[in-house]
């Protein structure tokens, strides 16, 4: 049986309900009355059409439909609030769970997409904070947290361009946040660095370290230490090549006499000057996006 007959007579169903119930004034009856004879026309169908009936009536059909989201929408904020107390207890794990769940109910909402970015990225799963972040984003475009935890996910994921465009819109929607205020800098700090030797995430600015004049002074003087040049001149003296030539891999000798140099090192320096090593860690640290006030979930 055609269904849109069987919706077009539900619908008459209703506004004949309406004129018998009485209580509307002439200009409002006079417009049901057309608005039937407009579907009875259009769907071909009557009030006299009963086989088309449903079981229930179109109100009831609504009032019941309204009554499952409502407990759809107060079962996915109780899950949202599980998942809550799971990040609470670092149960990231659980705390995806929930929220994906939460979502699977109410998909519409920009705070459950937004929350399950918060569990991922410290799971470490910054790609789907990023889709979490865009999907948070369509939903609700001015979601200033959106737009700050992916500024976070970009910046995990070295993408510092996108991170400073992501952290900008979120000051503009929350100007005040310092947070974002201080995450935008530590990105446009990393755009203006010069790429480091090594490369890879965690990495601090060696050309800034090598112009550092304690750090020289301390590295000259422990290379006149006697145990130092002896262990280099036993490397040298011995055939051993760390690093290995054009063509070979070093052996499990050369990077085992490679990495105690390097351990004896990091000890004298340690030693003689153990300030200046907790300012290179300090400056280190410093350059690591910040989640603090962003970290609480809604």
């Amino acid at each position: 049986m055609d269904n849109k007959k069987r919706l077009a007579y539900a619908i008459i169903q209703f506004l004949h309900d309406q004129l018998r119930l009485g209580g509307l004034s002439s200009d409002a009856q006079e417009s049901l009355e057309v608005a039937i004879q407009c579907l009875e026309t259009a769907f071909g169908v009557t009030v006299e059409d009963s086989d088309l009936a449903l079981p229930q009536t179109l109100l009831e059909i609504f009032e019941a439909a309204a009554t499952a989201s409502e407990e759809d929408s107060a079962e996915a904020e109780r899950l949202k609030t599980e998942g809550n107390e799971q990040m609470k207890v670092e149960n990231f794990e659980a705390a995806v769970h929930f929220y994906g769940k939460a979502i699977e109910l109410n998909p519409a909402n920009a705070v459950y997409f937004c929350n399950r970015v918060a569990a991922y990225s410290k799971l470490g799963n910054y790609a789907g904070a990023v889709q979490d972040c865009e999907r948070a984003i369509c939903i609700d475009p001015a979601y200033s947290k959106a737009y700050g935890r992916m500024g976070l996910a970009l910046s995990s994921l070295n993408k510092h361009v996108e991170a400073v465009a992501y952290y900008k819109k979120a000051l503009e929607l929350d100007p005040d946040n310092k947070t974002y205020k201080s995450n935008l800098k530590i990105a446009e700090l990393k755009l203006r660095e010069a790429p480091s030797p090594t490369g890879g995430a965690g990495s601090f600015d060696i050309a800034g370290l090598l112009n550092n004049p304690g750090f020289m002074t301390m590295a000259s003087s422990l290379m006149n230490n006697p145990q130092i040049q002896q262990l280099m001149s036993g490397m040298i003296s011995g055939g051993h090549n760390p690093l290995g030539t054009l063509g070979t891999s070093p052996s499990q000798n050369d990077l085992a006499s490679l990495i105690q140099a390097g351990q004896q090192f990091a000890q004298q320096m340690q030693q003689q000057n153990p300030e200046l090593i907790e300012q290179l860690r300090s400056q280190i640290r410093s350059r690591t996006p910040s989640a603090s006030n962003d970290d609480q979930q809604e």
